[in-house]
């Protein structure tokens, strides 16, 4: 085990987040990280509004995009604790129209091709690992643009639409992000086996238990208030951008409780739900979930050969070629510049918050310096 060196972390995260700020490449973000349920680092930089006047706050709400699916993640494996439902269940067991789908190709001009059935069953599992086809690559694409906002209202309505669409290809036998589909069915899921709504079950089962207060798919008017406003940065200018009422994200309405990027949450609500994987499931006197069902989530799921190194809604860490973070962590981005990991050996939870338009997801620029500036403060003991 390494420790975190305080005045080295602070040097690094400051210089690395005003040189970003200095050049309009971020307007506001903050930065949590513990180390032995200990905050070693808290703060926020920067603005709530790009151009604006009122500074960032640890009150501000955060779009979180794709951090959303470790939470979604966590309740299904919350449901699988329970006896509910199994990972090895096929997704027809809890909707019907999954029964029989098909597989589809690209036809070149913007349309897709059917080419047969599956002929393996689409799983729990396959949704959780991004290895079932639903929703993504340029299939994916070319079916969310054809959705409407009817079909975007609800959780039931969108597993209704994809019910109807080809998959991207056989079940398990390649791996391709999920924007937003694959774990909007597994929320279904939940609520299906909860008889609620996926929205009322994260408040009772997590959010609640681990004070997470302001973390919502829907917020209320003074949690719109707090939101931090949507930066972009274009042409080499920094400024505000437009985001289409009343959704969370993209053009996805609110209500819909989207499993795989609708909630909003601050810094601090996300560090508890961190610290509680840190934990093996436990914060405080609550056993959330199990540790087996922790360590199943941080480990990585697929064969190589398939490509990625996916836990469940994670990226693990297990190439020791990757420099920036220590094998065995686990976490992942959204798609507005939100980034997290847990780190198990060295007991660190490390959450960072920004939304804007450019450098986002797990690609972006600020992920790896804020991976390169905590590492980079790990002294041996």
């Amino acid at each position: 085990m390494k420790k975190l060196n305080p005045e080295k972390l602070e040097r690094n995260i400051e210089t690395r987040i005003r040189d970003d700020i200095g050049k309009g490449r971020v307007s506001g973000a903050a930065v949590l990280i513990c180390q032995g349920g200990e905050r070693i680092y808290r703060k926020a930089f920067g603005l709530q509004r790009p151009g604006g006047e009122e500074k960032l706050s640890f009150r501000a709400l955060f779009r979180l995009a794709s951090m959303t699916k470790p939470i979604t993640a966590a309740a299904v494996l919350l449901q699988a604790d329970r006896g509910l439902l199994s990972l090895d269940d096929p997704v027809e067991k809890f909707l019907p129209a999954y029964r029989e789908m098909k597989v589809g190709v690209p036809d070149g001009r913007g349309g897709i091709i059917t080419v047969g059935k599956a002929k393996e069953k689409l799983r729990i599992f396959h949704l959780l690992t991004h290895t079932g086809g639903v929703g993504c690559g340029e299939i994916g694409e070319r079916q969310f643009v054809k959705m409407t906002r009817e079909d975007k209202s609800s959780l039931e309505r969108v597993a209704a639409f994809y019910a109807r669409e080809a998959l991207a290809f056989e079940p398990f036998t390649a791996q391709c992000y999920s924007p937003t589909a694959g774990f909007d069915l597994l929320a279904r899921i939940v609520e299906i086996t909860s008889r609620q709504t996926f929205a009322r079950f994260l408040k009772a089962e997590l959010f609640e238990p681990l004070g997470m207060k302001d973390t919502t798919f829907t917020p209320t008017k003074a949690q719109w208030e707090r939101m931090a406003v949507m930066h972009d940065y274009a042409e080499g200018r920094s400024g505000e951008a437009a985001m289409p009422k009343n959704c969370v994200f993209s053009d996805i309405p609110a209500a819909c409780c989207d499993g795989g990027a609708g909630l909003a949450s601050t810094i601090e609500d996300y560090s508890a739900f961190a610290e509680m994987l840190l934990n093996e499931g436990r914060a405080g006197r609550w056993q959330l979930l199990s540790p087996q069902a922790v360590h199943a989530l941080a480990s990585r799921q697929i064969p190589a050969e398939l490509g990625g190194s996916w836990g469940f809604g994670v990226r693990v860490i297990d190439d020791p070629f990757y420099r920036r973070l220590p094998v065995g962590c686990f976490g992942w981005s959204g798609a507005y510049g939100t980034h997290f990991w847990v780190d198990p050996e060295n007991r660190i939870t490390a959450v960072y918050m920004k939304n804007s338009l450019y450098d986002g997801g797990s690609g972006a620029r600020t992920a790896a310096h804020f991976e390169e500036d905590v590492t980079g403060a790990l002294e041996s003991l």
